[in-house]
């Protein structure tokens, strides 16, 4: 399929087109979320499989995407997004106090939000990997969203003098790996632990990369 297919115009069942567009797009997400984040997944889906799922026809697909992959870098742009979204939320709850508790509060809202359904974990973690380059690309590119967060908070907590004044990028590349693989093993029931139990182990190792041995308060 070259291109997306002409699109309808005009109001039809009291909705305008731009909304019965959106409609089906979130219907065909939905339907993504499903067979991607859980069975048969990513490879194991088919055009025609995702709009019975959707309730949609494969028309209305090509109307919308071009190909799966086009489906799976929006689903994966947008499981990160609700990341993202409440992790910040975890922070401005958590304004005004320490960076104990501010990395407590956004590392427990993005967990929670991470972990509360095993689908988002799968496309953020698994169905991505080894897609194409492109998906490579975007997985990589929003990764560093993340180490940019994390250096962000790091040189504010500098500031504050709760934590030593330094780069940070290679240490917070290497922290949100160690997230990713800790809550990707805790949620695949490798890992015994409680969430506010893996959530705490977090902000300790976060807190030893900002205050490494030597370092003093106000320093």
């Amino acid at each position: 399929m070259a291109g997306r297919l002409k699109q309808p115009t005009g109001r039809y069942g009291g909705k305008s087109a731009e909304e019965r567009q959106a409609e089906r797009r979130r219907r065909f997400l939905h339907a993504a979320l499903q067979l991607f984040g859980d069975s048969p997944g990513f490879r194991g889906t088919t055009v025609a499989a995702l709009s019975e799922a959707a309730g949609l026809s494969t028309r209305q697909f090509y109307e919308e995407f071009r190909t799966l992959e086009e489906v799976l870098a929006v689903l994966h742009l947008q499981v990160n997004d609700w990341a993202e979204e409440a992790a910040l939320i975890g922070l401005a709850a958590a304004e005004g106090q320490s960076i104990t508790e501010r990395a407590t509060a956004a590392f427990r809202a993005y967990a929670a939000n991470v972990t509360g359904d095993p689908r988002r974990l799968r496309i953020t973690f698994t169905e991505i990997i080894g897609v194409s380059s492109r998906l490579e690309r975007q997985r990589l590119e929003r990764r560093s969203r993340w180490v940019d967060f994390i250096c962000a908070e790091a040189a504010a907590a500098a500031e504050r003098g709760e934590a030593a004044r330094r780069d940070y990028r290679i240490a917070a590349a290497a922290f949100i790996g160690s997230v990713n693989g800790l809550l990707h093993d805790w949620q695949a029931g490798w890992v015994d632990a409680s969430l506010d139990e893996v959530v705490e182990e977090l902000v300790q190792l976060l807190l030893g990369i900002l205050r490494p041995p030597g370092w003093e308060p106000g320093h």
